[in-house]
């Protein structure tokens, strides 16, 4: 039996990380992804599994990364048959306070999911027995929030969205199938510390009456990767927000809801 081989990136901490770890659990090699090497090698000594795992530091934003990590995942394990574009940033201002420069550091995100997601494809027409793709999201996407002014992320992540239901048709036919999940409030790192009030009012805002958790996100992506019969799907991952929520982080100006890079 094939060992499947995944590449997730952003996968130092945060949803990368729960990823990885889901995806361990379920017996496939994983390329770990993320800026720095030091971080990199310290999330691997805490998944403790270094005969199926390889590091690949490097920027998905940058044109030559998706080669580096297509070619380190057959090197090492022979095939690339599932990827998880999970990187990304974000920061929550109005959209006058923008800056070019940072509204061309989200679309990178976006340009980096496009080249990456083209090399993994090649790889896998070339092996020719399809393959799963899973893209993160934000339930911002589709249920804007007045306490998150956030134009200039959601413009880059409803690039990827849209990316997904294209793409789900075109590589039909390779049984690659392409979907999505679209987080709701997961604080992660990039949320920086936040109080025991602010945690509560996040509690708050759910329907279920808690905010997510990375592996609540890391068993949504983990079935999708497994599901033969879906594709083009984007997947509130949520808490009832986006059914039923009131749409307001009471307290709370600014959060990530993508990944953790």
């Amino acid at each position: 039996m094939t060992v499947r081989t995944a590449i997730v990136t952003g996968s130092a901490s945060g949803i990368g990380l729960a990823v990885a770890k889901a995806f361990l659990n379920d017996g496939m090699n994983v390329v770990l992804n993320g800026r720095t090497e030091e971080k990199l090698a310290r999330a691997a000594s805490q998944l403790d599994v270094p005969s199926r795992l390889a590091i690949v530091a490097g920027d998905v934003t940058q044109s030559a990364t998706a080669g580096k990590l297509v070619t380190a995942a057959v090197e090492r394990f022979g095939r690339v048959d599932v990827l998880v574009n999970n990187a990304g940033i974000f920061e929550s201002k109005p959209i006058a306070d923008y800056s070019v420069s940072e509204l061309d550091g989200y679309l990178g995100y976006l340009r980096g999911t496009f080249l990456l997601t083209q090399a993994a494809v090649i790889q896998m027409r070339r092996q020719g027995d399809g393959g799963s793709i899973v893209n993160i999201g934000t339930i911002l996407t589709d249920n804007s929030v007045v306490s998150i002014p956030s134009s200039a992320p959601i413009a880059a992540k409803g690039g990827i969205t849209a990316l997904t239901k294209n793409l789900s048709s075109e590589l039909a036919g390779d049984n690659i199938r392409i979907n999505a999940v679209s987080p709701g409030v997961v604080p992660t790192p990039l949320y920086g510390d936040l109080t025991d009030e602010q945690l509560n009012s996040l509690h708050a805002m759910q329907p279920l009456g808690r905010y997510g958790t990375p592996e609540d996100i890391a068993s949504a992506v983990l079935y999708l990767t497994n599901a033969p019969w879906i594709t083009g799907v984007i997947l509130p991952v949520d808490g009832g927000v986006a059914a039923g929520g009131d749409g307001v982080l009471h307290g709370v100006s600014e959060a990530d809801t993508s990944a953790a890079a």
